[in-house]
């Protein structure tokens, strides 16, 4: 019997005229089966989906740029959501002098001014001297007002009159004082602190008296002048009328002084009085 060749030797077959064509035979292919085949051209097939993929075209790129795929963070599911938002609402916890101390006042009822200091100065559990704050519901955003308390509210104010040390001070970054007086000379030399002194309440202005024609004048400012003003996104007030340890009448008139200035029940919505540990105190303002 005849020996088949190889198919990697050389192959010639003659033609009708004689002629011999010559080819070779790829032994790659030749060895491959059908089912190696197939799993190549799968491989080959899913490598060029993956090119496609990595070169994605994003407006203010170039055709065919690549880019890196980064994985984003997963989001909450909403049994995650749940829990978060009922540790977000868990109640405040409050001590035992707090519980006493809120037993002492009815919540419900509306106090008189009076009544109300009483209870502040007996519901302060505080160690040490505590202040009485005064907390306003007006009815419109942007009341403003200024005036002198009739009784210091506790802590003495330090009162700074403008001048070129104060000037290198607030270059340096540092405030010293509570209260900052200028004659009119002295104002074009603090405007540059404006976005500092204004949030503070310190900026110098003729409506709360803080701009003087002399400087001697100084001696004849008041400490316990207050300026009142709202809050920048809500109709709420919020100043100290004194302390614990002033008396009754102290705390009746100083929140009295406060009330008028505002222009009471006309602009003011309700109010509330406590001491800076103790709760707080409806009062009704007639």
């Amino acid at each position: 019997m005849q020996e088949q060749p190889a198919p990697w030797e050389l192959a010639s077959k003659r033609n009708n005229v004689g002629k011999t064509k010559t080819s070779f035979v790829d032994t790659e292919v030749a060895e491959l089966t059908g089912k190696d085949a197939y799993e190549k051209r799968k491989q080959e097939k899913a490598k060029k989906e993956a090119d496609k993929q990595e070169k994605v075209h994003i407006a203010g790129l170039k055709g065919g740029q690549r880019i890196k795929t980064i994985e984003a963070e997963a989001l909450p599911t909403q049994e995650e959501e749940k829990e978060a938002k009922k540790k977000r609402a868990a109640p405040r916890v409050r001590g035992k002098k707090y519980k006493d101390a809120k037993a002492k006042v009815n919540p419900a009822q509306a106090y008189s001014l009076k009544d109300a200091a009483k209870l502040v100065k007996e519901t302060s559990y505080s160690s040490f001297d505590g202040s009485v704050e005064l907390h306003l519901v007006v009815k419109k955003q942007g009341l403003s007002a200024n005036l002198t308390l009739p009784h210091g509210a506790g802590k003495e104010k330090k009162v700074e009159v403008a001048s070129e040390e104060t000037i290198k001070k607030l270059e340096g970054g540092k405030i010293d004082f509570d209260i900052l007086l200028a004659t009119p000379d002295m104002m074009p030399k603090l405007v540059p602190f404006a976005r500092t002194l204004g949030p503070k309440g310190l900026m110098p202005n003729p409506k709360n008296g803080t701009i003087i024609s002399d400087a001697k004048m100084a001696k004849d400012f008041s400490s316990n002048t207050l300026g009142l003003k709202t809050e920048k996104e809500a109709p709420l007030i919020h100043t100290v009328v004194g302390k614990v340890s002033q008396s009754q009448e102290e705390l009746v008139e100083n929140i009295e002084a406060v009330i008028k200035a505002l222009g009471g029940a006309r602009q003011i919505v309700k109010g509330y009085t406590k001491a800076s540990m103790g709760p707080s105190v409806k009062l009704n303002i007639a």
